[in-house]
Order: C-alpha cells, then sequence, then structure tokens
C-alpha cells in the first residue's frame, strides 16, 4: 500500500487507521526499519487488546527478525509492561497501541533499551524515513541469518516489580472501584491487586478494543461519569479509571469527585521524597498547578518546570537524574521504572498513602489541592499567533504581572496565573487558567477567552 507517513508518524509514536492509513506490510518495514536505525540484536514487543494488534504486532516482529533481531513477543499487555519489560530485559521495545483513540486505529509507541524515548528527534523521524524509501525501492537488505520469534509471560513480573517499589503491607482494607474502559487495565489489575487488602469491584474489565461502553480516556469527564456513580453507590474508598493502554490513571474520590492529576502528581511526589531521604528532584510541566512545586520544595526538593509532552518529561528526568515527574494529563513518571511512565504506580501510591491512614481521601488531597482551577479549555481559531499577541498585549505590562516563554504564553500574577499554548496538529489554543480562588479564576478566564474568541464573547465562559 502507499501510506502517507507525514499524517502516521506523530511526533512521538505511530498512528492511524487501519487498513486506511497502514496495514500489515507497512508494520513489517517498521519492524525492520525499527532494527536498523536502534542496530537493535534483541528486541521486544507487546499489544492492546485491539483487533488488529496481534496481526500488526506479528508483522513488526517477522520484520524485525529477517533483519536478524531476536523478538520475545510478551502479548497483551498494558504499555507500562511494555516500558518494564524494556527495562528489565535492556532491549528497545515497541508496543502496538492506540491508546483511547477509536477501534478503527492503532499504532505503535517505540523505546530504545531501558524504556528511553523513541520520538522525531531520537529515531523516529530515521525510521520513518528508511520506511518511505523502503516502500519505494522494495523490501529492505536482509540479513543472511534471520533471527528467532519467542513467547514470553511478563505479567506476573511487572506486578512484582512495582510492589516492590510501594510498601502496600500495613495498610487498611480498601473497597476500590476500577474502571478500566474494556482496556488494559482488565488484564493488568487484577494480577497487581491479587493479595492486597483490597475489595475490588470491576468495571469493564472485558478486553474490547471496540470499547462499548464508553472512550477510554478518562480525562474527558463524561467517561468517569459510570465510575463516579459506582462509587458513590458501592460506599468505596475511591475509585480508579484507566486509559486504554493503562499507562494513565485518573482517581475519584470517596464522594464520587474527580481528583486532579496535580494533586496526585504532589501526593506522589512527597512520598518520593520522603523514600528518598526528604531530598530529591522533582519535575512538572507547566500546565500542573503551582501546588506542585509548593510541595516539593516543603518536602525537600527541588521543582523543575518544563515543557508540555513526554519526551520532555523524560529528557529532563534523565539530566537531572529526577526521582519522579507528574503531568497534568494523569502521566507520572518514575526514576525507579526507567524514567518512563506508569498509571499503575502511581495508584499503588495513593493506596498506600490512603491506607496508612484514617482520613478519606478528599481530605487527604485537600492538602495537595489548593487552588482553583478552569482545566484545559479548547478555542478554534483562524489566526493562532495573532489572538495570542492579544492576549500577550492585554496582559503582559500591567503591574506585578510577568510573562514567560517556554510552552505559548504563560502569564503569571500574585493570585493567578495562565497559560496559552498552540495545538501543533490543529487550528487549536488550549487555556489553562488557575488562580487563589474560583472568582478570581473566572474573571480571568472570561477576560482571556474575550480576547481568543473576539467574535464569540457571549461563549467565553463556555469550554
Amino acid at each position: 500500500m502507499t501510506a502517507d507517513l507525514s499524517q502516521l508518524v506523530k511526533a512521538y509514536d505511530v498512528r492511524g487507521v487501519v487498513p486506511d492509513q497502514w496495514d500489515e506490510a507497512l508494520a513489517e518495514r517498521f519492524g525492520a526499519a525499527f532494527v536498523e536505525v536502534t542496530a537493535a540484536a534483541a528486541i521486544v514487543i507487546g499489544h492492546d487488546m485491539r483487533p488488529t494488534s496481534p496481526a500488526l504486532s506479528g508483522a513488526f516482529a517477522r520484520g524485525a527478525a529477517a533483519c536478524g533481531a531476536d523478538v520475545t513477543m510478551i502479548g497483551l499487555c498494558s504499555t507500562d509492561q511494555l516500558y518494564y519489560a524494556s527495562g528489565a530485559m535492556d532491549l528497545p521495545g515497541a508496543m502496538f497501541t492506540a491508546s483511547h483513540n477509536p477501534a478503527q486505529y492503532n499504532g505503535i509507541k517505540m523505546c530504545r533499551a531501558g524504556a528511553a524515548p523513541v520520538g522525531q528527534d531520537t529515531g523516529l523521524a530515521e525510521i520513518r524515513t528508511l520506511v518511505e524509501e523502503w516502500s519505494t525501492t522494495g523490501a529492505p537488505q536482509l540479513t543472511a541469518t534471520p533471527g528467532t520469534i519467542t513467547e514470553r509471560d511478563t505479567l506476573t513480573d511487572y506486578a512484582a516489580y512495582l510492589l516492590s517499589l510501594v510498601d502496600l503491607s500495613a495498610i487498611r482494607p480498601l473497597k476500590v472501584v476500577v474502571d478500566a474502559g474494556n482496556g488494559m487495565g482488565g488484564h493488568t489489575v487484577p494480577t497487581v491487586f491479587a493479595g492486597l487488602p483490597v475489595d475490588l469491584v470491576p468495571m469493564y474489565f472485558e478486553l474490547d478494543g471496540t470499547f462499548p461502553n464508553h472512550e477510554a480516556n478518562p480525562l474527558d469527564p463524561k467517561n468517569i461519569v459510570d465510575l463516579q456513580a459506582r462509587v458513590v453507590a458501592e460506599g468505596a474508598d475511591l475509585g480508579l479509571a484507566f486509559d486504554g493502554d493503562a499507562d494513565r490513571c485518573f482517581v475519584v474520590d470517596e464522594r464520587g469527585e474527580g481528583v486532579s492529576p496535580s494533586a496526585i502528581t504532589a501526593l506522589v511526589a512527597a512520598r518520593e521524597l520522603a523514600r528518598n531521604g526528604g531530598s530529591g528532584t522533582v519535575i512538572h510541566n507547566l500546565i500542573t498547578s503551582h501546588s506542585v512545586p509548593e510541595v516539593v520544595r516543603e518536602n525537600g526538593g527541588t521543582p523543575v518546570r518544563t515543557r508540555v509532552g513526554h519526551s520532555f518529561i523524560k529528557a529532563e528526568m534523565a539530566a537531572h537524574g529526577a526521582i519522579f515527574g507528574g503531568e497534568h494529563s494523569a502521566h507520572y513518571y518514575f526514576r525507579d521504572f526507567w524514567n518512563a511512565d506508569t498509571g499503575m504506580l502511581a495508584a499503588l501510591h495513593v493506596l498506600a498513602a490512603l491506607g496508612g491512614g484514617p482520613a478519606p481521601l478528599s481530605t487527604l488531597v485537600s492538602q495537595y489541592d489548593r487552588y482553583a482551577g478552569s482545566g484545559e479549555i479548547n478555542s478554534t481559531v483562524d489566526d493562532q499567533p495573532a489572538r495570542t499577541a492579544d492576549v500577550r498585549a492585554a496582559f503582559a505590562h500591567r503591574e506585578g504581572v510577568t510573562t514567560d516563554d517556554l510552552d505559548g504564553l504563560t502569564v503569571t500574577a500574585p493570585d493567578w496565573w495562565f497559560n496559552l499554548r498552540a495545538s501543533n496538529t490543529e487550528p487549536l489554543l488550549r487555556l489553562n487558567v488557575e488562580a487563589r480562588d474560583e472568582a478570581t479564576m473566572k474573571a480571568v478566564r472570561d477576560e482571556a477567552l474575550t480576547l481568543i474568541r473576539p467574535s464569540h464573547p457571549a461563549s467565553a465562559a463556555t469550554p
């Protein structure tokens, strides 16, 4: 097939519609190119529950083996389970998943040995170039001795490794509702939670890549409605929601209220700092709440602010030897997990913190949730630079206000701040506002949105 690789190869991964944008033949070339670029003698491959994942991952394995690499297939797994395998086996890895995208999509998340990321600047551009060349010239040059393809189950080892990083031995019994969204959480949670003093209430654990109940994206409020209701109905201590490939985790408290990923970042940061003797660097992106760097400093750590995106977080984790990193999107990164992201390990930290004392989760996280936030508000605009310039002109020269351009435009005042970022792929501006109180947050939000959406001022307050 002739593929439009500019649409298929993204900044951090490969992702597109099957078979319209890619198929097994193209997956086989990606496997060969992956081995060529990483110079790998052996690799590990996993896949999610999407109907097309087994065939695509098998084709990738054939392409890799044809170029001389020995391939270990770990089968059904979460993305962080693939990162575990890459780290523990010290092998480059490929995970076949499209996360929370609709069923007709599939993709590949690739990493070097030790779960080091492969993105546009770290090998993905070269992989794309090779696949494009081979799509025109034919198959890549094959090695005289092809590699082997073997199977291995890593789920039990993955669970044991995570549990070795969090002490759950003395927690009180907890009732936990888990919404797996018909994704890979339904595969990993039963094994990870086995033996813990947890009364597990499963929701949508059946592996189904058509997502029959709701989209497996817990950051969208409509997708956690079922979980919120079930937590209250069950009188549970908390709820957990995983995305399709189970690398992100969203938390709901005992009242059925969502807990912001920033509050979870702060909670886990405090625990990881304590675990490391009260010192260490914690990475956070510039969209997380200001409560995160405050909590880090209060617990003896050094916060480092970075751009949005897992490649930036992982790069800063490595550069600073950071012990932990968190994003507003519910991605959580751990030094002891090869700087990779794992929502499951963050969930275990929440269980340990909650089970280590008598207070309900809402009380526990209140110390980490100090400000009023708008959440991310997207606006479709014709001219992103012009609208951003209008916002800068309106706010930049006010007394006590500072600006920076680390990632989009960030405007900071003593009692509030906001960030305005352009989407790289859509004609959107993304606004995040935070303030000391709800009234101030709404006032700043509405003023900014009136400038961003000048032709629709009446809709300014509507995300």
